[in-house]
């Protein structure tokens, strides 16, 4: 089982921090948390959760969406306080009742959805809500540049202390946050999800930076569903299961499967399955689409029944493809043929007129209005249908949530839970559920298993292969290696908005895709 092809560097232990740490006895920990437990409405989210964090550390958290991992590191920051339990940091106990308390004894928290002022200089974030202050509480703007210069330096950025931060990518953002670490001298820092939105250069940068914290004294907790990751660069994992801890293990001495099976309590032996069916008929053929500066001249076809695979890297146009086809962006030529016939999509409202459905590729932002529950926001794509003189079905709303909550196990304590307190997979269900209502012919799936758990990426897998085997046509675009080979017909490579290959099922291999994606042979001739 593997979730992706790329392999970090590990930071380089520092032999003043590294040592024969023992949790039990809390001998060489920094941070201790013993029996923590925290209930919200409906949800036990930690039952008598322990954890612990040696001096200089890089320790893993894994779980699946909804174990528990966030809420843990939300206590430890100071977001959440337990129902239950005791924090310790260097052997004292030490009451974290709001942000800016943990923040004062050394921990830091690096959310996966960044916390930054786009319209704030990088120095000003970085010192936010402690400003350095001249006579008559003015601002020592000499002072807080020449700090944040520092700060920056020390992390070997190159970013400029007076830029405005909304200028700035989403990687760069992440090192603002981090350069806060270093500013207010932090001692503990938590990456939730650190590189759901990074490219592989842009993570290398930041484990690049992990090391650099190590090599401080630093000790990091790093959250993350990618399994690569967290062998290549910690020392220990703690792995929870419906809020419990159900084991602590040192990287070097385990394995994927051992934490696999203490993740999801049961061993994960067909992670990615692809459909017995054998392609139909042609239900979808793209001659020629051209978007300015997106996307040039790309051909291809989609038949019932079969999985096509699209991989491209980001910036590929891959999603632009997709896009365009459901109506979201205007092509300059090109022409789509459904089932035969020529069709002008000009709006989403005519793809799913034909039989069209798209999952996107960033579900909180595209996908799903986070303050309706489950139920709602299944039913978005048919209101029309379910209303009658101006009034919604609410009794066929929900025979039709419950359906697609047992059919997908959704996880939700009753169908009116906004959805922003649903964990990332279940999230992502609710958003497959609304288009398979509607009894699509293609599935567009952008990005499908990005940012959940192994546990909900496997049955994401075992769907899309039923799918397929009951006739739906499926197009999955993914920058995941091993997801797309392990569950395509055929597939498809993008590079700088063009197609590069098209590869058949018994030619794929690693270093042919990689070849596509990265443009390395010239483009085959459209067949």
């Amino acid at each position: 089982m593997s979730d992706g092809s790329y392999i970090p560097p590990r930071p380089q232990s520092h032999p003043n921090i590294s040592g024969p740490a023992i949790s039990q006895t809390g001998r060489h920990c920094i941070l201790q948390a013993r029996g923590i437990t925290k209930h919200f409405p409906g949800v036990r989210a930690l039952d008598a959760a322990d954890f612990d964090l040696r001096y200089g550390e890089i320790h893993g958290v894994c779980g699946e969406n909804g174990a528990g991992k966030s809420t843990l590191m939300k206590i430890l920051a100071g977001i959440y306080q337990p129902d239950q339990g005791s924090i310790s940091l260097r052997g004292e106990t030490v009451l974290l009742d709001n942000p800016l308390s943990a923040k004062r004894q050394g921990i830091l928290l690096v959310h996966q959805e960044l916390s930054v002022v786009p319209e704030l200089t990088v120095a000003e974030n970085i010192y936010l809500g402690a400003l350095p202050l001249r006579s008559f509480s003015r601002v020592d703007w000499p002072a807080l540049f020449a700090n944040a210069r520092r700060v920056l330096a020390l992390l070997g950025c190159d970013i400029e202390a007076d830029t405005l931060v909304g200028a700035l990518s989403v990687a760069q953002q992440q090192q603002v946050e981090i350069a806060r670490a270093l500013a207010f001298e932090s001692s503990i820092v938590i990456f939730d999800e650190p590189t759901a939105s990074l490219t592989h250069q842009e993570a290398d940068r930041l484990f690049a930076t992990i090391g650099r914290l190590k090599k401080q004294g630093v000790s990091t907790v790093y959250i993350s569903h990618k399994m690569r990751e967290i062998f290549a660069i910690t020392e220990r994992i703690t792995l929870l299961r419906d809020g419990a801890v159900t084991g602590v293990l040192e990287t070097a001495q385990t394995h994927e499967h051992e934490v696999t099976r203490l993740m999801i309590g049961r061993p994960l032996s067909h992670f990615f399955v692809r459909a017995k069916s054998t392609p139909g008929t042609e239900i979808l053929r793209v001659e020629n689409l051209s978007i300015p500066g997106r996307v040039d001249n790309v051909s291809f076809s989609v038949r019932t029944g079969e999985v096509v695979g699209l991989y491209g890297l980001i910036g590929s146009g891959r999603s632009e493809i997709a896009e365009s086809l459901f109506g979201m962006l205007a092509k300059s030529s090109g022409r789509v043929f459904w089932q035969g016939h020529l069709q002008d999509i000009r709006h989403s409202r005519d793809a799913i007129r034909l039989g069209m459905a798209l999952v996107p590729e960033d579900r909180k932002r595209q996908g799903l209005i986070p303050a309706l529950g489950a139920r709602d926001n299944i039913m978005l794509a048919q209101l029309d249908k379910l209303s009658r003189f101006g009034f919604i079905r609410r009794a066929t709303e929900t025979a039709i949530y419950e359906s697609y909550r047992k059919t997908l196990r959704i996880s939700a304590a009753g169908p009116g839970q906004e959805t922003a307190t649903l964990s990332g997979g279940n999230q992502q269900k609710v958003v497959i559920a609304r288009w398979l209502s509607l009894s699509p012919r293609l599935l567009i799936l952008d990005e499908p298993t990005r940012g959940i758990d192994v546990g909900a990426k496997a049955e994401i897998h075992t769907l899309i292969a039923a799918l397929a085997e009951q006739g739906l046509a499926v197009l999955v675009i993914s920058s995941e290696m091993p997801e797309i080979m392990g569950i395509s017909h055929r597939i498809i490579t993008v590079a700088g908005g063009r197609i590069t290959d098209r590869i058949p099922l018994e030619d794929f291999s690693e270093d042919r895709i990689i070849n596509g994606a990265m443009a390395i042979d010239p483009p085959p001739p459209v067949q």
